[in-house]
């Protein structure tokens, strides 16, 4: 496959937020971020995508999202290097919840106090940059305050940034799900990095649609990061693999949808208990009656 690298300049709030509409379309790049220049100390905006670019889609998404034309550069790059992951390598550490996540790249010690999470750049969702990742940190440590859970599923698991967290923090085995075969491997590679591969179970499923998921419930704690209209469709499956009493974090989730995906929860016996906002991004903690 041949790639190009689609980049701009902007603010950084501009470029975050193209980061986030580009996130939400599953057909314009392969990976999006957003970073600031070392040299310049501008904020760039850079997509990888597949070969030839659609600008078009991306000048029209920009004045959706922006308000105006941007000047977006194209760069035919080696198809020999990923680009998916060295797109991501210049991220900076993150601190949400009590963890600290950072690649590989970072040589800085993790600080005092916290629980470093090394989780490197991969062809999958979640380096903790993103406002959904660090409202669901938070919500865990929210409900491991109250709690510790003894069945955990964290469904749509990305990089598996949620799952590690979850057996870093308290030594529990994790069942960790996604449709993607490329994120169940990353997964599995990064809990062995972070020293719980024998905590972590990775298990290709679409949605609940799984022998060993249902097999393992009920559940007492569900994670579930991936995008308000596929959680509302999982909203009755949720139901029945929680067991009574069960905290649901739920994000990936608009501010503008929060309400919708809260009444479908609701409906099946899982009402909201806690509400997290970060930036446009909601997080849900619910609880299952």
């Amino acid at each position: 496959m041949t790639v190009d690298q689609v980049s701009v300049a902007l603010t950084k709030d501009q470029a975050y937020a193209l980061v986030d509409a580009v996130m939400e379309r599953d057909d314009l790049a392969l990976t999006a971020s957003a970073h600031e220049d070392a040299e310049t100390g501008e904020w760039v905006f850079e997509a990888t995508v597949e070969s030839p670019a659609n600008l078009e889609a991306f000048n029209e998404l920009a004045r959706q999202t922006l308000g105006g034309d941007v000047a977006f550069a194209i760069e035919a790059i080696d198809p020999e290097i990923n680009w998916v992951a060295k797109s991501l390598e210049g991220l900076q550490p993150v601190s949400a919840g009590g963890f600290y996540i950072y690649g590989s790249h970072e040589t800085a010690p993790v600080p005092e106090g916290l629980i470093g999470l090394k989780i490197e750049a991969a062809q999958a969702f979640g380096t903790g940059h993103h406002e959904t990742t660090t409202g669901c940190l938070e919500a865990i440590e929210r409900v491991l305050e109250r709690a510790t859970p003894a069945n955990v599923i964290d469904i749509g698991t990305g990089t598996g940034v949620l799952a590690i967290a979850i057996a870093r923090k308290t030594g529990l085995k994790v069942l960790a799900t996604d449709i993607d075969p490329i994120a169940v491997t990353t997964t599995v590679e990064n809990a062995r990095d972070n020293d719980v591969g024998e905590l972590i179970e990775g298990v290709v499923a679409e949605g609940l649609e799984s022998d060993v998921i249902t097999g393992k419930a009920p559940y007492d704690l569900i994670l579930a990061n991936i995008l308000a209209g596929p959680l509302m469709g999982l909203a009755p499956g949720m139901s029945r693999i929680a067991q009574s009493g069960a905290s649901i974090i739920l994000s990936g989730i608009l501010e503008t949808q929060a309400q919708a995906v809260i009444a479908a929860y609701a409906e099946n016996g899982m009402p909201l208990l806690q509400r997290l906002q970060r930036k446009e991004w909601t997080t849900l903690i619910l609880h299952k009656l």
